[in-house]
């Protein structure tokens, strides 16, 4: 079978998520399952070059994974007429820059979120990718989770009636840093250098609400900075001045009301790491990263409120467990291979870096909602 080599700069593999989720778990998946299957029948063929600014990681790396494409040279690997895409896992801080040297170059744009650290420099970003005429998009990974696929396959079947209301809730216990290892890097907790939950996990929040239930028009949401000293990867301690949990109420058509609690200052008493509650009319479901349970209006449970007496009703063995009913792929490589397609043979695809820039503008305006304590509605971005 005919194999059709496409070159993706993959700038920031370094890093835990870049080199699980995006090298290893998606393009050299990709690769060991003998490329991507394309309509006319040829296969398209992923061919890495690893872009960073260590020469000592990218090394070590290429030779772990028998790679040998790799340069600390970001303008000399764009230039090179056989790359086609540039991809950006970096920290947020370097994002744009890299972003914009790629659109001037003519290649097509796939990166992580957020897209930028504020709404103009997203809005500028989306409308000079649209200016070179080239293709974008931005990681939407919650969307292709098993739990929420089937949580979306439910609106989709009509099963809750009316929605009512979605709760969320995500996080878990960050180490501090001193006397055990913190699980995620240091620069997530300095704003100078683009940390803050809001930032992170909004844009998050945005995509899945939006493309699930329907446009978020208003947010109201109090982020605050419960662990205030935090020590880095050398054990050295710092001032921690970005965000770390937030508190988000979010308006939607059909007047859905969403309340999302993220936090990296939470012990989890979950089933899993996030979960959300969908309640309607005529059921409700409870889904997580991988589980989705229902309860339809049938079979509701009628409680009666005594705080008196125990209650003997076993809640949560009310639920129903819905089937997986098909093979659920990486959530990061699903969306790969939809990108590399809208790439290769103009398939379909959601998510570009519009929808991007509307992750950034509610977070942005829910920082601006804690800090001036008050609902803000959404406008429309013009274009």
């Amino acid at each position: 079978m005919d194999r059709t080599p496409l070159g993706i700069v993959l700038n920031g593999v370094t890093g835990r998520m870049g080199l699980r989720q995006h090298l290893i778990r998606s393009i050299l998946a990709i690769r060991a399952d003998g490329g991507l299957p394309l309509r006319d029948g040829t296969v398209l063929w992923p061919e890495p070059v690893l872009v960073g600014r260590s020469e000592a990681k990218l090394r070590a790396l290429a030779e772990q994974h028998g790679l040998t494409d790799w340069t600390t040279d970001l303008p000399g690997a764009l230039a090179r007429p056989d790359v086609r895409i540039y991809f950006d896992a970096q920290v947020t801080s370097a994002r744009v820059k890299a972003l914009r040297a790629a659109i001037e170059a003519g290649k097509h744009i796939y990166t992580e979120k957020p897209v930028a650290e504020s709404l103009t420099e997203a809005v500028d970003l989306a409308r000079e990718a649209d200016a070179a005429g080239i293709k974008h998009g931005v990681v939407q990974d919650k969307l292709y989770l098993p739990g929420l696929q089937k949580l979306h396959r439910l609106v989709r079947s009509g099963f809750f009636g009316r929605v009512l209301s979605v709760r969320g809730e995500f996080g878990y216990w960050v180490f501090e840093g001193d006397w055990q290892g913190a699980q995620r890097p240091s620069w997530n907790y300095r704003a100078a250098d683009g940390g803050g939950i809001t930032l992170d996990m909004f844009p998050h929040w945005h995509y899945v609400l939006e493309q699930i239930f329907g446009p978020v028009n208003a947010v109201t949401a109090r982020s605050v900075t419960h662990i205030d000293r935090r020590w880095d990867e050398a054990g050295e301690p710092y001032a921690a001045t970005a965000d770390d949990a937030v508190y988000g109420l979010f308006e939607l058509d059909g007047g859905v009301i969403a309340q999302i609690n993220s936090s990296w200052a939470v012990r989890v008493n979950r089933d899993e790491l996030v979960e959300f509650q969908v309640d309607g009319t005529h059921g409700s479901a409870v889904a997580g990263l991988h589980h989705c349970r229902i309860q339809p209006r049938g079979a509701t449970p009628k409680p009666v409120w005594d705080p008196d007496v125990p209650t003997a009703q076993r809640f949560r063995e009310q639920w129903q467990e819905v089937p997986d009913n098909e093979v659920f792929a990486n959530g990061f490589r699903a969306q790969w291979e939809q990108f590399l397609r809208y790439v290769a043979e103009d398939g379909p695809y959601t998510g570009d870096l519009w929808a991007g820039a509307r992750g950034v503008q509610v977070a942005e305006l829910g920082l601006r909602s804690s800090r001036e304590g008050r609902r803000l509605e959404i406008p429309e971005l013009s274009r």
